[in-house]
């Protein structure tokens, strides 16, 4: 029926990858997390656990970035049933962005209604310290600039409309809980809020880059999340996200800083232990706030 449909993303593929799942795990999992560079430690918090390595799941892409363990973990968090992506998918490992996305539409097959997203990002506002946490409010889609979008190509009205609104992307009242949730973890000197730019990736920025994208509004710039929030969106999933601020991007040319993945994975480290405990009690109360259990 679509042209894409030999290719492991069709409504059909994304159907017979979340019942095969399905038919392996009696967990029916109403919240998706996707765990960013160092962050996949939340999975851990999961009870009773059911894991499935990528490579082992029918038409799943595979994880080849040191700091992402490629597993895709079902389980309880706090009573709350959940699934999470332990290492995600990034335009830069060579995939096709209806790949990198397809994901999140086994997600919404899966029964899953809200989507909690982290990633580790390079701060451009000049505010912002290493090891902040950044909720996104809005975003910047710069390979969606080019065309590179991941609904490009023939729609397929299950997952969605053709043109899917993105100005309410970002769930606003997550938005807010998680600020009074952070208030009340005493996270408060080190939550902001801002927006969010993708590039491509691999290259860090150059330094004339970030001034670029710090003038066009971005708070923040990362190689991933936006494309996982437009699919998200697009089959109704609510969305929340986050970035954890692992670097000051450079934008002094006397500076002497350079950007490093192993600084990634170590502020990944330092900062985890809070935002795992400022998303598991966010988890909890979705549940209250919906009444969707």
């Amino acid at each position: 029926m679509f042209p894409e449909s030999n290719n492991g993303y069709s409504y059909e593929d994304c159907k017979a990858t979340s019942d095969w799942l399905l038919a392996q795990t009696d967990v029916r999992p109403l919240v998706g997390i996707v765990c960013g560079s160092g962050l996949g430690g939340l999975a851990d918090m999961l009870k009773d656990q059911v894991a499935f390595n990528y490579k082992d799941i029918p038409n799943f892409p595979q994880s080849t970035v040191h700091g992402h363990a490629g597993r895709l973990v079902f389980g309880t968090l706090k009573g709350r049933p959940c699934v999470c992506m332990q290492g995600r998918f990034h335009l830069y490992e060579g995939y096709p962005i209806q790949k990198i996305t397809l994901p999140m539409r086994i997600f919404k097959l899966l029964g899953v209604e809200t989507v909690m997203l982290t990633n580790a990002a390079g701060g451009l506002n000049q505010d912002f310290k290493v090891g902040d946490i950044m909720i996104i409010k809005d975003h910047l889609n710069m390979p969606g600039f080019a065309g590179n979008n991941p609904l490009s190509g023939p729609n397929d009205e299950r997952f969605g409309v053709r043109f899917p609104c993105m100005s309410d992307a970002y769930d606003r009242d997550l938005q807010q809980m998680a600020m009074d949730v952070g208030q009340e973890l005493g996270f408060g000197d080190f939550l902001k809020e801002g927006v969010y730019c993708v590039l491509g990736g691999p290259s860090f920025e150059t330094i004339a880059e970030c001034r670029m994208l710090h003038k066009l509004g971005a708070d923040a710039v990362g190689m991933s999340t936006v494309h996982e929030v437009i699919i998200a969106r697009h089959c109704g999933m609510r969305v929340f996200a986050l970035s954890l601020i692992t670097n000051q991007a450079v934008v002094d040319y006397d500076s002497e800083e350079k950007a490093n993945h192993e600084e990634v994975l170590q502020t990944g480290k330092q900062r985890a232990e809070q935002l795992e405990r400022l998303v598991s009690t966010m988890v909890t109360k979705i549940e209250h706030n919906n009444n969707y259990a």
